[in-house]
């Protein structure tokens, strides 16, 4: 017996049953066809990134397996895949011309320290604070740094360090044109282009080959059986491979080149786990994988650029078209990125002589056409929508004309110079239209624009009628304090005061005490109405009590309110039921009471409960002639095609359809509310005849008639619900309880069902207990929710 295994007693089992066994590790196929169509991507453009960083080619293949195995392994975004990044192309590629590239190497693992450091801090949520137009123009500025350089290399030529340098020697370069390799790029960029446009059906099979791939071959196969002289890929022996080794030069420069480095991997690496985040929550079928944890991606990119500087690879982080690719071919956990880093590995290793046909020309047009499309549409047409077009010009220039981090920092510049500018530049303008004074306010009401405010409501004569526009998404209290002194002092002088929101359309009007909701953070709920002035509700819109009623706007209010307040705080519990689908663990079926809120009294979320709700909690026997079906299939669908482990018939206090039950007249017409409440009968005939216990509330005696029927009615539908075939047989097999529940709305107080044991035709001996606290200390309650 092993020294570490517990001694066995007298008591022990003859036969224990054996400790579960370890799973063995199992690689979905939907991840192995993921990871060979991220491979077939990867391949081709890790070696083109080496090329246009000047750095060898084998360090691509370097950066991409270890991006795939450890990034994959350790990262927080299971399905993202890291890998030479062409937005660190420009980076790179200064570092290796102002340091070397064993130096290089020795920068990216600094960086990966550093990276550490931060995922550590879990600082990675502050990644996300810089503004998106800082990030579309420093990829735009990487983008054309790109283009510009390779197009060079697209015309027979080599490229200089500068982008400047680039376009003034382009007129140069267009005038010693090396045709061979302009062909071998034109064919490239039109397999890449014409190959995903390829009209269906036959297209929809070629597709699933991707284009770079295809493109890549397609330039190989034409060079060698055409027998052009290309500079081609260069692959040189694993035993020259540099390895890292430490930076020489200015301290100060050195920390520059370490930050920059460390800023770029990590702010493409955060956001495109955000973006594999949306993409993986707009895929059909079930999701496998959580939210991404942005920590600790940090701590995985950290790790594989300590890993892949440290054996000669390029600097690592997210890539977007890999992991779109990933995404898009079903991957659904990490061992697919993980097994295209080992297709990368044995690639390395095994298909040199491949390798080594592709023509320079080939990569660098593949990796030109990445960098124009950095250059995107979309995240102009955005820009533009949001006016931070000066913050997205600003990047992009510095970028282009002075380097990565300092196009950055100026973008960050405008950035903050722009938000100062809009909080401190408020326009309020006053006119006077048919005796109705309008002041219209653009932009965001601060302290700072409280002056300018406060004089043009004080150019308001007193008595008067008056519209404030608000054109703005922020008000902070002096504005409003502000705001609300002068309409509490104009509505005392005999005028009318009137708020409206131009972005969100609601208005308030009348003095503030009338208008303001007073109502706490949790109420919203309770359905409550603010006391409103006699200007916002609809005319002539009032009860039979003379009560008025808000008008429709109250919809829209609350539905404004939500989207404001309460969306961004579901939205992501949201979307995971959205990908999941529904899957409740109980059928509750209460009345349709608007005071009943079940959500709320049983402390249960989106998703827990399947509800349906009918006038008095009815439950039509199964079999009757003209019996209603909404119900019966509610059941069947809840019990057969949801697998709820539980039922709940739900009553309450003051119950309508139980008080139509008891004045109900013999002969009465039969309209379709007393056609409906002829499943309520049998509740009637059983608390009239004889049986021995009537149901009871067990903390006092019953109220009186109304709440003897309800809580009746409660033991008669569970009665009713054991006759459908579907319940009758998840009891049998033990899948499935029932249970009761009465909900007294004026004291707030939930009792349960603690017997309803079926006693035949004699009745049911039931008895509510109410639910306290201490139901969780084993309290005799039959039952709970």
């Amino acid at each position: 017996m092993s020294a570490c295994a517990p001694p066995r007693t007298e008591h022990s089992p003859p036969h224990a049953t054996p400790p579960p066994r370890r799973r063995r590790f199992r690689v979905e196929s939907a991840d192995i066809s993921a990871a060979i169509a991220v491979f077939l991507i990867a391949l081709p453009l890790s070696l083109g990134i080496a090329l246009a960083t000047g750095a060898p080619l084998q360090a691509g293949l370097v950066a991409a397996a270890v991006g795939g195995i450890v990034a994959g392994r350790i990262g927080g975004c299971p399905l993202q895949v890291s890998g030479p990044a062409a937005g660190l192309t420009v980076v790179t590629a200064d570092l290796i011309h102002q340091y070397g590239w064993r130096a290089t190497c020795g920068i990216t693992v600094l960086a990966g320290l550093a990276q550490l450091g931060l995922g550590c801090l879990k600082v990675a949520r502050g990644a996300l604070a810089v503004s998106p137009a800082v990030v579309h123009g420093m990829l735009a500025g990487i983008g054309v740094t790109i283009a510009v350089a390779q197009l060079h290399i697209v015309l027979g030529g080599s490229p200089d360090s500068s982008v400047l340098a680039n376009l003034r020697s382009l007129p140069a370069q267009l005038a010693r044109l090396d045709p061979a390799a302009l062909v071998m790029s034109a064919l490239t960029l039109t397999l890449l282009l014409a190959w995903p446009r390829i009209p269906d059906p036959v297209g929809s099979l070629l597709r699933k080959v991707p284009a770079a791939l295809v493109a890549v071959i397609g330039a190989t196969v034409t060079a060698a059986l055409a027998g052009l002289t290309l500079p081609r890929v260069d692959l040189p022996s694993w035993r020259s491979h540099a390895l890292a080794g430490l930076p020489e030069g200015p301290t100060l420069g050195i920390i520059a080149a370490v930050l920059t480095t460390t800023l770029v991997c990590s702010v493409q690496s955060l956001l495109g786990a955000v973006a594999v985040d949306k993409l993986a929550a707009g895929r059909t079928g079930p999701a496998r994988v959580g939210r991404s944890d942005l920590d600790r991606e940090l701590l995985g990119q950290g790790a594989a650029n300590i890993v892949s500087g440290a054996l000669g690879g390029l600097p690592v982080a997210g890539v977007a078209v890999r992991s779109t690719a990933n995404v898009n071919s079903g991957a659904v956990s990490r061992n697919s990125t993980m097994l295209h880093g080992a297709l990368v590995v044995i690639a390395a290793l095994l298909m040199v002589p491949l390798l080594e046909q592709i023509p320079l020309a080939s990569l660098a047009a593949l990796v030109m056409a990445v960098g124009i499309q950095m250059v995107s549409l979309n995240h102009i047409r955005t820009v533009t929508r949001h006016r931070e077009v000066p913050v997205y010009a600003a990047t992009t220039l510095g970028v282009v004309c002075l380097g990565v981090l300092e196009g950055v920092l100026l973008g960050i510049a405008v950035a903050v110079a722009l938000a100062l500018h809009r909080l401190t530049h408020t326009r309020v303008t006053h006119e006077e239209k048919e005796g109705v004074h309008h002041l219209l306010v653009r932009g965001q009401l601060t302290f700072l624009a409280v002056p300018r405010l406060s004089r043009a409501l004080h150019r308001v004569p007193h008595g008067t009628r008056a519209v404030v526009e608000l054109d703005g998404s922020f008000m902070d209290h002096a504005a409003y304090e502000s705001l609300q002194d002068w309409r509490n002092s104009h509505t005392a002088r005999g005028g009318s005061a009137e708020l409206k929101d131009l972005r969100t359309g609601v208005r308030s009007a009348g003095t503030p005490s009338s208008t303001v909701c007073r109502c706490r953070p949790w109420t919203p709920w309770r359905n409550h109405r603010c006391d409103m002035p006699t200007a916002t509700m609809s005319k002539g819109a009032a009860d039979s009590t003379g009560v008025s009623r808000p008008d429709t706007r109250e919809l829209a209010r609350g539905i404004s309110s939500f989207q404001r307040n309460t969306a961004p705080l579901v939205r992501e519990e949201l979307a995971r039921l959205a990908r999941e689908g529904q899957r409740p663990s109980q059928l509750f079926l209460t009345c349709a009471d608007s005071r009943l809120v079940t959500s709320m009294i049983t402390a249960s979320g989106p998703g827990d409960l399947f509800v349906v709700r009918n006038v008095g909690n009815l439950v039509p026997p199964p079999g009757q002639e003209h019996a209603d079906d909404s119900v019966a299939a509610a059941i069947e669908y809840a019990v057969d095609v949801l697998g709820v482990r539980s039922i709940t018939v739900c009553g309450h206090s003051g119950c309508g359809a139980m008080q139509a039950l008891l004045a109900a007249e013999p002969g009465a017409a039969a309209t379709p509310l007393r056609r409906w409440l002829r499943y309520g009968e049998p509740s009637l005939e059983r608390m009239a005849g004889e049986h021995p216990e009537p149901p009871r509330l067990a903390a006092r005696p019953v109220a009186d008639a109304v709440e003897e029927l309800s809580l009746t009615n409660v033991v008669q539908q569970l009665a009713h619900l054991r006759a459908h075939e579907s319940v009758a047989r998840a009891l049998a097999a033990g899948s499935l309880e029932l249970h009761g529940m009465y909900f007294h709305v004026g004291e707030a107080r939930a009792y349960l069902l603690g017997d309803e044991r079926d006693q035949g035709d004699q009745g049911v001996t039931s008895v509510f207990h109410e639910v306290r606290e201490d139901v969780r200390e084993g309290a005799e309650v039959g039952s709970s929710l």
